[in-house]
């Protein structure tokens, strides 16, 4: 053994408390968390912290409701933010607007920074405000339909796996056509196309489109649009860059997007969170690992994304929250307990902050047990300490610098420095008014798209038909003309008597059955050419 191992080994702690502050010593630039806890007392020069260059190795935030979840996510958002690392945090229950407005000192907050050793002032940071497609207040952000692709879609809508395929058909045959998806009824328009007599032989070489399937994916797109989906797609799209953006003063700009007003649509918003995050993912060029993340991104109730949820869309999810970090994305999932996300995504989570667990139930004993078994070997009784710990205090692994898991920690977690619950509304409504981004993104636009182009199509098709129908009119009229005229002129001639066949066609019977047919006819055509209505063979 060498000289610089022995005074290694001898100068490393030999207490436990010690042994688990020294895996936070870090070199580089790092958030502060907290103060290490231990056998019942804070331990304030004992710090806890996650390296700045890891935060892009995803992480999880967990704990029953009323442990402090939301806090410990604003508390990181602010020191990412002033760090230069811009932030988006998904604002379901409406109570982080706060994060740009200094916070109020009080009794509890200045015992909170006593115990901590934390140096307390009351700070703002630069934040803008969203809304998805302008319910609620903030910059509306949009999606095309086509951007938002099938997957989601079919995530949305509560398809099958079935289901799910004939709407990756629908969008194949819109993307080779040349139809391009804005809204939602651009997605009917082609549905119905596509199973009518004109359309079905489109899909014919690949499988076609089942009328049961298809009527399944129309009601489903009916039901989505009586919850008020209809705002959430179109154009102007947003573009997901405006994330990335950092303030004048080199501070990143928090991005909070605002759901309380569709807090009761929890698919539709984690679908789209989750549209978000892919959005980005394509954009964004490989860049290794940096000393800091270009961008972390917030999933709160992240339970609702994988809930229902079908094989191909958590292939999705996985394989994003896999190779996004190589984009300098970082992802914090926020939930009740780590069996909320699937495993395959739970091992991408490189940091966790465990809040308090209850076990009031068996179910809940059991979660318990099984996020134990999620943490590394630790001299805690983690069952006794996850049940035991107050509000703002979580038990905390992280990456260290070098890449591997830091000791298991119980911290009491600082106090953030922004006001921690909503800013009034009248101050969040000016705020928005105020962006840059408001004029860009805040009046929709309806360009031609799907539904005008196959619309037009149908109104060309219709036009054609009558045409067609007033010829063939006036070329009936012109023969009739025409038979009175030789009747006319061999009027003086003996009348020879009129061959069975003739009086067939003559009798009112025959006329009478000819315009018959010739009316069903008709109707047959125009409903073909407009696909309104489906013959059935």
């Amino acid at each position: 053994m060498s000289e610089s191992t022995d005074a290694a080994a001898a100068a490393a702690p030999t207490d436990p408390a010690g042994r688990i502050a020294a895996g936070y010593a870090l070199t580089g630039p790092a958030l502060d968390l907290g103060a290490l806890l231990w056998d019942g007392a804070c331990l304030p020069d004992r710090q806890i912290r996650i390296p700045l260059s890891m935060l892009n190795r995803h992480g999880l935030v967990a704990g029953a409701t009323g442990t402090g979840k939301t806090k410990t996510l604003q508390l990181i958002a602010e020191q990412l933010s002033a760090n230069g690392v811009p932030v988006f945090l998904a604002d379901i229950k409406g109570d982080v607007s706060g994060i740009t407005a200094p916070g109020t000192p009080g009794g509890r907050i200045d015992e909170r920074a006593r115990d901590v050793a934390q140096s307390w002032e009351p700070t703002g940071f630069p934040g803008e405000f969203y809304s998805l497609g302008g319910i609620g207040p903030g910059i509306p952000v949009r999606s095309t339909v086509t951007a938002f692709g099938p997957v989601l879609m079919s995530k949305v809508l509560q398809l099958n796996q079935t289901q799910e395929q004939s709407l990756g058909l629908i969008f194949h045959y819109a993307d080779t056509k040349g139809l391009e998806l804005i809204d939602l009824k651009d997605l009917r328009a082609v549905v119905a196309f596509l199973v009518s007599d004109e359309g079905k032989a489109e899909l014919k070489g690949i499988g076609g489109l089942s009328t049961v399937t298809a009527g399944v994916i129309l009601r489903a797109l009916t039901a989505f649009e009586t919850q008020g989906a209809t705002e959430f797609f179109g154009e102007p799209e947003f573009d997901t860059s405006e994330f990335l953006r950092t303030a004048a003063d080199g501070r990143g700009v928090v991005s909070v997007l605002e759901l309380p007003a569709v807090q009761d649509k929890p698919q539709l918003f984690s679908t789209f969170l989750m549209w978000l995050l892919a959005d980005l993912y394509n954009d964004l060029p490989e860049v290794g690992d940096l000393d800091r993340p270009k961008l972390v991104f917030f999933f709160d109730e992240a339970h609702l994304l994988f809930s229902g949820a079908s094989k191909a869309f958590l292939q999705s999810v996985t394989q994003t929250v896999r190779l996004i970090r190589s984009k300098g994305v970082g992802v914090f999932f926020v939930t009740q307990t780590p069996k909320d996300v699937p495993a395959d995504v739970l091992g991408q989570l490189g940091n966790r902050v465990q809040h308090a667990l209850r076990a009031f139930t068996p179910d809940d004993a059991k979660a318990l047990k099984a996020t134990v078994k999620t943490f590394p070997h630790s001299p805690y009784d983690l069952e006794e300490l996850l049940t035991g710990l107050g509000t703002g205090e979580a038990v905390v692994t992280v990456l260290s610098e070098n890449g591997a898991p830091t000791p298991v920690a119980a911290t009491r977690l600082r106090a953030p420095q922004s006001l921690m619950g909503p800013i009034a509304a009248d101050d969040l409504e000016r705020a928005v008014r105020a962006s840059l981004l408001w004029s860009r993104y805040a009046e929709p636009v309806d360009r031609e798209s799907a539904y005008e182009k196959i619309s037009a199509e149908q109104a060309a098709a219709e036009a054609r038909a009558e045409a067609a129908a007033a010829a063939a009119e006036a070329e009936k009229q012109a023969e009739a003309a025409e038979k009175a005229a030789v009747r006319a002129a061999g009027r003086g001639a003996p009348k020879a008597d009129p061959s069975l066949a003739e009086q067939v066609v003559g009798s009112g019977l025959f006329r009478s059955l000819a315009r018959s047919i010739g009316t069903q006819l008709g109707r047959e055509i125009s409903r073909s050419v407009f696909g309104t209505a489906r013959r059935r063979r």
